[in-house]
C-alpha cells in the first residue's frame, strides 16, 4: 500500500468552497477510481493556516501510475478550475506504512 499525501495553499477566505468543491466533486471521482483504497479530506485547524490535505490510499505503484501517469511520484493532479482558489500550485508525497 502506498499512501499519498496532496497539500494545497487555499487562499484566505477560499477554503471553505474549496473544500465544499473536494469533497463534492473531486474526492468520489478518487474514490471510485480502481486501486484506490479509500482517502479522506483534511484542513487545517490552527487560524490563518489555509492547508488543505487529501489523503488517499493505493493498492500500490500500478495503481498510481494509473491514476496519476508515469510522473505520479512528483507530479500533483488537480483540475486547472482549482488553482482558482490557491495560493500556488498543489504539492504531493508518498508514503508506506512502517514496519
Amino acid at each position: 500500500m502506498i499512501v499519498r499525501i496532496w497539500e494545497a495553499h487555499v487562499a484566505p477566505g477560499r477554503a471553505d468552497a474549496f473544500c465544499r468543491q473536494l469533497e463534492e466533486e473531486v474526492l468520489p471521482q478518487i474514490l471510485a477510481t480502481d486501486g484506490c483504497l479509500g482517502g479522506e479530506l483534511m484542513r487545517a485547524v490552527v487560524e490563518g493556516d489555509h492547508r488543505v490535505l487529501m489523503i488517499t490510499r493505493w493498492e500500490g505503484e500500478d495503481a498510481l501510475f494509473a491514476y496519476a501517469g508515469r510522473m505520479w511520484r512528483i507530479r500533483p493532479v488537480w483540475a486547472e478550475g482549482e488553482l482558482n482558489y490557491l495560493e500556488h500550485p498543489p504539492k504531493v508525497a508518498h508514503y508506506r506504512p512502517f514496519p
